[in-house]
């Protein structure tokens, strides 16, 4: 097994490489996830997170020799998940790159009929790229296209020069109206020009220079937990199958939108191409405190049946009473016999929050790591 510290340090390994795959909004800090599989569990333990956002509490288990299972709704970190668990061979993704950019020219009437935002976000090459690749690419089933659309995802959007976009952050879609308003006040309303072939292939090149990750049998099913755990409870029972770690961390109470906040990687996904708050159940902020209590009533609950009688439960949360309380109750439902502690992770002004948003410089109360044992 590979040192835990050349895989939070540095791009030396192929573990250290795939570790930071994809930039994800509200993500867990890579050294957090692999130091909670590290303390809690051992070798050969399955672990499971049913909240599993961009994965690096799966690929922190499977690295270090844990069976590890997750379970994302959005499609964005499902594909980071899955992908960095088992990448593709890098001479079919290569092929694969050059088969979608061979197909771009069928796509010249279309850019013209989009919106101006995308006209200002991408040159004409890039665009007509990223509609052959929303097109063709059946990421869903297949891993090659998966591992080629999730590197196609990480570089959707970034700092000029750094993604295949005009200027724009990189782990959050900004709004089209606010995006256009600021190209426009910043007089960067020409796209960089960038052959998305060229760009794309330098990216493979590097990510694939140290090899693929050895991980541990360990998977993300692509669902919602509510609905994915009745499954999956009943075949481990079937299996005889038990989980000693139950780590996550669910989203908060009316603190951010998925879905919202990943909109324009969506749309490559072959979303809406226009941003709009979905209303979908599971998939939005959580304002009704009532439908969020059971969510986390119903997914725990399940949980509970499938872990071991002496497991261990780490659930990181907002410190907001609401969000707090909620969780600390239901989590003591399901989980009577184990003992409690309570880990304060208070936000300092160089303190880095997985929910922390894009301009927002107000302290918030922090957040909170429940701590669940049994002996």
């Amino acid at each position: 097994m590979i040192a835990k510290e050349k895989i939070l340090k540095g791009f030396e390994t192929a573990e250290a490489r795939w570790a930071r795959f994809g930039p994800y909004y509200a993500m867990f800090p890579l050294e957090f996830a692999f130091d909670v599989v590290e303390k809690y569990s051992k070798k050969g333990d399955y672990i499971i997170d049913p909240f599993a956002g961009r994965c690096s509490s799966i690929y922190a288990g499977g690295v270090l020799d844990r069976n590890s299972l997750g379970i994302e709704i959005n499609p964005v970190g499902w594909l980071y998940g899955t992908v960095k668990l088992q990448p593709a061979e890098k001479e079919e993704v290569v092929d694969r790159l050059l088969e979608i950019y061979g197909k771009r020219n069928y796509y010249n009437r279309a850019i013209q009929r989009m919106p101006e935002f995308y006209r200002i976000c991408y040159c004409d090459e890039v665009l007509k790229f990223l509609l052959a690749a929303r097109t063709h690419l059946d990421w869903k089933n297949n891993n090659v296209d998966a591992t080629l659309m999730s590197i196609l995802l990480i570089y959707l959007h970034a700092k000029l020069g750094e993604g295949l976009s005009n200027q724009m952050r990189m782990t959050k879609s900004m709004g089209m109206n606010y995006s256009v308003q600021w190209w426009m006040k910043n007089k960067m309303t020409t796209p960089p020009e960038i052959n998305p072939c060229d760009f794309i292939l330098k990216k493979i090149e590097w990510r694939y220079e140290k090899g693929k990750p050895k991980v541990t049998e360990s998977a993300v099913v692509f669902g919602d937990s509510s609905n994915e755990l009745v499954n999956i409870a009943e075949r481990a029972v079937n299996n005889d199958i038990k989980f000693s770690l139950l780590f996550t961390s669910p989203p908060y109470c009316s603190i951010t939108d998925y879905h919202a906040d990943q909109w324009l990687r969506l749309w490559l996904l072959g979303g809406s191409e226009n941003p709009q708050s979905l209303k979908d159940k599971h998939k939005g902020r959580f304002v009704n405190k009532q439908e969020y209590y059971d969510l986390l009533d119903n997914v725990f609950g399940l949980c509970a049946k499938m872990m071991k009688r002496k497991s261990t439960v780490y659930v990181r949360t907002d410190k907001r009473e609401f969000t707090f309380k909620s969780t600390l109750e239901i989590l003591k439902k399901h989980f009577p016999n184990h003992s409690v502690k309570i880990v304060e992770k208070p936000l300092t002004k160089d303190t880095k929050t997985q929910t922390k948003l894009y301009g927002d410089k107000t302290m918030k109360p922090g957040e909170v790591d429940i701590i669940m044992t049994r002996k």
